[in-house]
């Protein structure tokens, strides 16, 4: 059992964004694992009380499960500033520029982080000009959402309108990106450390919300088995595309590994899934750190802030 006793901790959960059914599944598994750890934690759903409530309940630390809107983009964080309550994961700055696509690509281009070439659009886009400087196929997804949400891989003209109105429902600010054919892989920090690197393969299309949560036809290989030369350099870039965000404690680093062996960093996720399809407990657990643990040292790291 943990020797760790960090107070009263609630664990967010729920929230008001479109991966709020994915929160709630991270969070319980979350409180779980800390009431198992003898740590005094309880839910709280932002959704269905005032985040004052955490003062007026006594709470000492927050570990933020939420995903997306009002969780991951630097909102909660402000609040938690605010009230002096110390917190899971990035701060405000760096969750609000990784929760935002187009501008976390601005930064890693900037740095020198490879980065799928981009156009930013909207209703008086032309088909025809965003694919001749991105190419065919090419990816349509709104700039401040994860899981994929109001994401479409699209090969023609007749798809480009239907498919920019989807990502549109989600965000007024809609990215199209050129497409990269590779490898996929993501790669876990934890501590300003890089975890073994974690490769999916999907049966069919992409790794959309169905692939990621639902089926139990995408594999997952971890360590990835590529060469460790290779690996190394991938969590090398990985760790710099977290730190030149300003991440802190705990993310993940999505990227696709071209034919050349030349990665495309693709986005980073201050609160990454904590689910029982998800990637950072796995990479954790091949580097002999169990869930639990795994909680625990995230929670630890909450003193960062």
């Amino acid at each position: 059992m943990s020797t760790y006793y960090p107070g009263k901790v609630a664990v967010l959960l729920g929230g008001r964004s479109a991966e709020r059914e994915i929160s709630l599944r991270s969070g319980h598994a979350v409180l779980a694992a800390l009431q198992q750890n003898n740590v005094d934690a309880h839910a709280f759903d932002p959704a269905g009380q005032p985040l004052e409530n955490l003062l007026k309940q006594g709470f000492d630390r927050a570990f933020i499960a939420l995903h997306g809107r009002y969780g991951e983009d630097g909102s909660v964080q402000g609040a938690l500033e605010l009230m002096e309550l110390p917190y899971t994961g990035s701060g405000i700055l760096a969750s609000a520029l990784a929760m935002d696509k187009w501008r976390t690509k601005m930064i890693w281009q900037a740095a020198g982080i490879g980065t799928p070439d981009y156009v930013m659009l909207d209703a008086g886009s032309r088909f025809r000009d965003v694919a001749d400087k991105l190419g065919l196929p090419l990816i349509i997804k709104p700039a401040r959402e994860g899981s994929t949400i109001g994401l479409s891989k699209i090969n023609s003209e007749q798809d480009f309108r239907t498919a920019y109105e989807a990502a549109a429902k989600y965000d007024s600010l809609v990215l199209a990106e050129q497409f990269i054919q590779g490898i996929e892989l993501t790669a876990a920090i934890l501590d300003d450390t890089p975890l073994p690197l974690v490769r999916i393969d999907v049966a069919e299309g992409l790794y959309d919300y169905q692939a990621k949560y639902f089926s139990d036809n995408t594999r997952y290989t971890c360590p990835s088995g590529l060469p460790e030369t290779l690996t190394t350099k991938i969590q090398t870039q990985a760790l710099h595309a977290h730190r030149i965000l300003g991440c802190t404690g705990w993310s993940r680093v999505d990227l696709i590994l071209d034919k050349h062996e030349q990665p495309y960093f693709l986005e980073t996720n201050t609160s990454p899934g904590m689910t029982d399809h998800s990637l950072v407990p796995m990479a954790a657990k091949a580097a002999g750190i169990s869930f639990s643990e795994l909680v625990i040292q995230i929670l630890e790291l909450s003193c960062e802030h």
